[in-house]
């Protein structure tokens, strides 16, 4: 699923980088719990197996798109997409 089709299915209006809307991000997100806090969109599911997998929108941060996931152990990893292509941040613990 393209980043473009998860804004369209939750209705969010905002802009992006161009490089951007066509990433490709997993699908389970669309069934995910939705929530708006100030400038920013949350979306978050739990799997079978227990992980946590939480996506932050916030269209006006250096890195507008994070992912996000918690193991059943605890420990998190995820990636922050950046304004241009390429910049990317690998987060392994918080």
């Amino acid at each position: 699923m393209l980043f473009k089709e998860l804004l369209n299915h939750f209705s969010i209006d905002e802009e992006f980088p161009d490089y951007l809307l066509d990433e490709s991000f997993n699908k389970i997100f669309l069934d995910g719990d939705f929530s708006k806090i100030d400038n920013s969109y949350k979306i978050e599911i739990t799997t079978r197996q227990d992980v946590t997998h939480t996506m932050i929108i916030n269209p006006q941060d250096e890195f507008p798109v994070i992912v996000i996931s918690k193991l059943p152990n605890g420990r998190l990893n995820g990636i922050k997409f950046g304004r241009s292509k390429g910049q990317l941040a690998y987060i392994n613990e918080i």
